[in-house]
């Protein structure tokens, strides 16, 4: 069902500890079901009352993971929503989702076990003589007062030179905060995707820790799409609430969900 109604009929006021979520981008994407070309304004006004919904059961603490991207001819999609945004939520943190990379030898240090260049992931190649390959995507970390608390460590990343563990106070150990850029590649997908728009499972796993696992009870993913938030719940064992029109979607997601091993019964 549309997910404002499905808020409105079967959430309840600060019930949610966080939400992680994709909306259509507004680009002209072929979805089955959505009409992905609608005008600007009333694209934002539909985001902004989705976002009025969302802070009604998001809980006062809760962390709030928006997923969007743009084009090379429209590239003010993300931030325009964002920017609507401010009106209900504080930008706490904008993460950089990358999903391809390319690192020069020469500048990724002198390190025994980096050999030679690096080029890794996955993107949409173009052919333009304006435009550069787009690699990345936004996400933005929302909350009520921009005071909530997060578990940066659990989505960390080890020292890469072990000489700055125990320099300082806060390195006690091999393992430090990752940053606001996230290299996440997508898995490689031989045969026809059944979604046009995914984000990996992991990059929903990686908000979810990132808020603290010990503080999330009930997560929410308005537009569910094929499941990548509802997959990463039932990794980590965290109940899941979410809504999409797309009868096709929503059984591509329960199959995928019923081909992982459940953590508990599915209701």
């Amino acid at each position: 069902m549309d997910c404002i109604e499905g808020m409105r009929q079967h959430v309840e006021n600060g019930s949610v500890d966080v939400v992680v979520t994709s909306p259509p981008y507004n680009l002209g994407i072929k979805y089955k079901e959505y009409d992905d070309r609608r005008d600007h304004e009333d694209y934002l006004k539909w985001m902004e009352d989705v976002a009025v919904e969302l802070r009604r059961v998001l809980k006062p603490e809760g962390s709030f993971f928006l997923n969007v991207g743009g084009t090379l001819q429209d590239p003010w999609v993300a931030h325009d929503v964002a920017h609507r945004l401010r009106n209900h939520f504080t930008l706490q943190n904008q993460i950089l989702w990358v999903k391809s990379i390319a690192i020069p030898k020469d500048c990724a240090g002198r390190y025994p076990q980096i050999t030679g260049d690096i080029a890794v992931g996955h993107f949409k190649p173009i052919n333009s003589k304006r435009y550069l390959n787009h690699c990345y995507e936004f996400i933005f970390h929302f909350t009520g007062k921009g005071d909530v608390p997060l578990d940066r460590l659990a989505v960390g990343v080890p020292y890469q030179d072990k000489s700055n563990i125990g320099r300082w106070q806060a390195a006690k150990a091999d393992l430090r905060c990752r940053g606001n850029t996230w290299f996440i590649p997508y898995k490689t997908i031989q045969t026809q995707r059944p979604h046009p728009a995914t984000y990996p499972v992991e990059l929903a796993e990686m908000c979810i820790k990132l808020h603290g696992l010990n503080r999330v009870s009930m997560v929410l993913d308005p537009f569910v799409g094929i499941g990548a938030t509802a997959l990463a719940c039932q990794k980590l064992g965290k109940s899941f609430v979410g809504f999409d029109i797309d009868e096709t979607y929503i059984a591509e997601a329960r199959r995928l969900l019923d081909s992982e091993t459940p953590v508990f019964e599915r209701t």
